[in-house]
């Protein structure tokens, strides 16, 4: 289900470090609840989990609102077999698709989260999977990314220098997540927050379908 004109990128970078992706990823769990709560899931509404990876986003979404119909969706089948794993006895779907040609209906969702996924894909696959998001959400659904963001001080503004030459993240470290939002069709964007991690800014993103 890859696409040959998009830049694809497996969990950690490689198939073969797949393995040890989650213990490295949850060092970020913190991050990820803190995402949760902005996301403000509720009972009964339906939530996508883009780019889930093995699930940890995904399963903390659901403790959070054990009454939504949760989605976890990725376009490695060999991260969604860890999640499926993880994840047995709990009420969470988990399905193959690749962010920029989603494989929903039009206004499927009421919310959709992400967590260090946009940075993996280059510019135009950006734009490609937020009007994706925009077309799968319900009017005044809300889309919250978590991700590198732009540096906001000197300490930043070093890690970003470095960073930048390791992953397609130059967008994310430019400023760039905010205007490509806007330009997918999100009427309200905003960064709710940032902070400092050990591997650069990260930002915390919301966008609202309407005007």
């Amino acid at each position: 289900m890859k696409q040959n004109d998009s830049h694809y990128v497996p969990a950690f970078g490689l198939h073969g470090l797949t393995p040890f992706y989650d213990p490295f990823a949850r060092l970020f769990n913190a991050l990820r609840s803190r995402l949760i709560q902005q996301a403000n899931i509720q009972s009964g509404q339906r939530a996508l989990d883009l780019g889930c990876g093995t699930g940890l986003l995904t399963r903390l979404v659901k403790q959070s609102a054990p009454e939504a119909h949760v989605t976890g969706l990725d376009g490695d089948d060999e991260v969604l077999k860890i999640a499926r794993d993880k994840s047995r006895g709990t009420d969470i779907q988990w399905d193959e698709g690749l962010a920029t040609d989603l494989p929903y209906p039009d206004q499927s969702f009421d919310v959709v989260v992400s967590s260090f996924v946009t940075h993996h894909l280059t510019g135009a696959d950006k734009v490609r999977a937020f009007k994706e998001v925009h077309r799968i959400l319900r009017p005044d659904g809300g889309f919250y990314i978590l991700d590198f963001g732009p540096p906001f001080n000197l300490l930043t503004r070093v890690q970003a220098s470095v960073m930048k030459n390791f992953e397609i993240t130059v967008d994310n470290f430019a400023g760039r997540i905010l205007p490509m939002l806007t330009e997918a069709g999100f009427g309200r964007v905003k960064e709710a927050e940032h902070v400092i991690t050990f591997f650069g800014p990260v930002s915390f993103y919301q966008a609202v379908k309407g005007a």
